[in-house]
C-alpha cells in the first residue's frame, strides 16, 4: 500500500521511471506517448538537455534565497523576457509556484489596486460558468465548475457568473460569430449593472478554456467586446492563461491572437514545462504604479516566490522555444492534429466536436451527434477513454462535466511543442484505436 495520498487513492497507478522526448516509461518498461503533457505542462517533452543543464548549473551556485532579502539573476532575466513579449503594458512579473497561486495573486492585486485608489467598494468578481481557475479557495470561488465547487460552497466567497463562449452548444443557428459575441458581451454588461457597476473589481476568463470544457476558443471579436465592456465600467480584465498560454496555442500569450491586452494575466504550466514548479502573474504598469505610489507594498506572498532554480529552468524553456522557432511548429502540428481527427471521426456517431488552437485540442463526445445529447454521467465515458488510452500506450487528459459541471465528456490533447509530423500521426493513430475500443 502506498503512503502517498493520491487524489484517487483506490486507483493503482503505474510507476514512472524515465522520460525522453515525447515518451514516458514506467517500471515495467512500457512506453507511453505523452499526448497531453500531463495537464498541458510538458511543452518541451521530457529530459530536454538544455533545460536540465540550466537547472543543474544554477544548483551549483544557489537554489533558493527568500525574496524579502534578495532578488536573483534568473528571475530578473525571466521577468524581462516575459515583459518584452507580453501584450499591452503588462510589464511587471510576480513569480509563484503554480497556476492556482497565480490566480490568487491576481485576485488580491485587483482588490488592492482599488483599495489604494480609494474605491474600497469594488469587491465583486465576475467569471464564467464552465471555467476553471484553480483549486485554492479564492480560485475555486471564481471558477465556474459546479462539480468542483459544490463540496466547498460554505467556504467560498461569493462570485458571479455569466455564460461561457461555448459556440458548439450555445451559439444560435441564426447567429453569426459577431452576433453571438455581442450577445455574450451584453450579458456581461447586464451582470455588471445588476451587481453594481461601482462594486465590481474584475472580470476573470480563460483566454481558451482548458480542463473544464476542452479547448474552447473565443469566437470572432468576443474578447475585444468583453474588453470594451470592462473599460466602460472601470472593471479590470484578468485573463487566465495558466493552461493556454506560453505557446500552447501557437502564440506565447494566447490573447495576442485576439488582439487584446488584459490588465492582469496569469500563467504557469508551459512557463517551466514541468521541469520545476513555477507560475506567474503579470500586471500592467498602471496597476503596478498605483501600488508603488500608494502603500508601496503588495500585501501578498509565498515562501517560494521567484524561486531561483525554478526561474533558471523556466528561462531556459523560454529560450528553447524562441531559438528553435517552436511556435511555428505548434501552429502547423496543431492544424495537422485537428484535421487528422476530423477526418478519422467524420462519421463517428459519438464524436460531436473537434476544436482548439495550436497544440491545444479538445474532442467532445456525445451520445447522439445530431442532438448533441451527452452520455449518462454515471457511465464516466471520459474515464474509460483515459484507461483505454493508457492501454494503447497513449496519455491523454480527459474530463467529465463538460456541459454543465455534471454531464458531458471530452478529452484534451496537448502534445509537446517538439512533436514532428510523424509524432502527430502516431498520436492520432493510437487515439483513434483507444476511442474505438470504448465507442466502437
Amino acid at each position: 500500500m502506498s503512503n502517498i495520498f493520491h487524489r484517487a487513492p483506490r486507483q493503482k497507478l503505474p510507476t514512472v521511471v524515465e522520460g525522453h522526448g515525447i515518451e514516458l516509461i514506467d517500471s515495467t518498461g512500457k512506453r507511453y506517448l505523452d499526448a497531453s503533457g500531463g495537464a498541458a505542462v510538458s511543452c518541451l517533452g521530457h529530459s530536454h538537455p538544455q533545460v536540465v543543464r540550466a537547472i543543474q548549473q544554477q544548483l551549483d551556485h544557489i537554489a533558493y534565497a527568500h525574496t524579502s532579502f534578495f532578488t536573483n539573476e534568473p528571475a530578473e532575466q525571466l521577468a524581462t523576457t516575459l515583459a518584452q513579449a507580453a501584450p499591452g503594458d503588462l510589464n511587471h512579473v510576480f513569480f509563484v509556484s503554480s497556476g492556482s497561486e497565480a490566480i490568487e495573486a491576481s485576485l488580491k492585486l485587483a482588490r488592492q489596486f482599488f483599495v489604494e485608489r480609494g474605491e474600497t467598494q469594488r469587491r465583486h468578481f465576475i467569471a464564467r460558468r464552465q471555467s476553471y481557475h484553480g483549486n485554492t479557495l479564492g480560485a475555486l470561488a471564481i471558477g465556474g465548475n459546479a462539480g468542483r465547487r459544490e463540496p466547498f460552497l460554505p467556504l467560498l466567497v461569493a462570485a458571479h457568473h455569466v455564460s461561457p463562449c461555448y459556440a458548439y452548444r450555445e451559439q444560435g443557428t441564426q447567429e453569426n460569430d459577431a452576433q453571438y459575441a455581442q450577445r455574450l458581451a451584453t450579458e456581461l454588461e447586464a451582470k455588471i449593472i445588476e451587481v453594481g457597476p461601482d462594486t465590481v473589481a474584475a472580470f476573470v476568463a480563460e483566454t481558451v478554456v482548458g480542463a473544464t470544457a476542452g479547448a474552447l476558443a473565443p469566437v470572432g471579436d468576443y474578447l475585444k467586446r468583453i474588453r470594451a465592456v470592462c473599460d466602460r465600467y472601470g472593471v479590470l480584465l484578468i485573463l487566465d492563461e495558466v493552461m493556454s498560454g506560453m505557446g500552447r496555442t501557437g502564440h506565447l500569450f494566447a490573447c495576442d491572437e485576439d488582439g487584446v491586452a488584459p490588465d492582469i494575466i496569469a500563467i504557469a504550466k508551459g512557463l517551466g514545462a514541468g521541469y520545476q514548479p513555477i507560475g506567474a502573474m503579470i500586471a500592467s504598469t498602471r496597476i503596478y504604479d498605483t501600488i508603488v505610489g500608494g502603500s508601496g507594498f503588495f500585501q501578498h506572498g509565498h515562501t517560494y516566490v521567484a524561486h531561483v532554480a525554478a526561474c533558471a529552468g523556466a528561462l531556459a524553456v523560454q529560450r528553447v522555444i524562441q531559438e528553435e522557432h517552436l511556435l511555428d511548429n505548434v501552429k502547423e502540428r496543431g492544424e495537422q492534429l485537428r484535421q487528422l481527427l476530423r477526418e478519422k471521426f467524420s462519421n463517428h456517431p459519438n464524436v460531436g466536436d473537434v476544436r482548439g488552437r495550436g497544440l491545444f485540442v479538445g474532442i467532445e463526445f456525445v451520445q447522439d451527434r445530431a442532438s448533441k445529447a451527452p452520455f449518462d454521467p454515471t457511465l464516466k465515458v471520459h474515464a474509460q477513454l483515459k484507461v483505454s488510452g493508457m492501454q494503447h500506450g497513449l496519455l491523454t487528459y480527459p474530463s467529465g462535466g463538460t456541459v454543465d459541471g455534471v454531464r458531458g465528456d471530452h478529452v484534451l490533447l496537448a502534445p509537446p511543442f517538439i512533436c514532428t509530423e510523424a509524432d502527430i500521426e502516431r498520436i492520432g493513430e493510437r487515439f483513434v484505436k483507444a476511442v474505438h475500443a470504448v465507442l466502437p
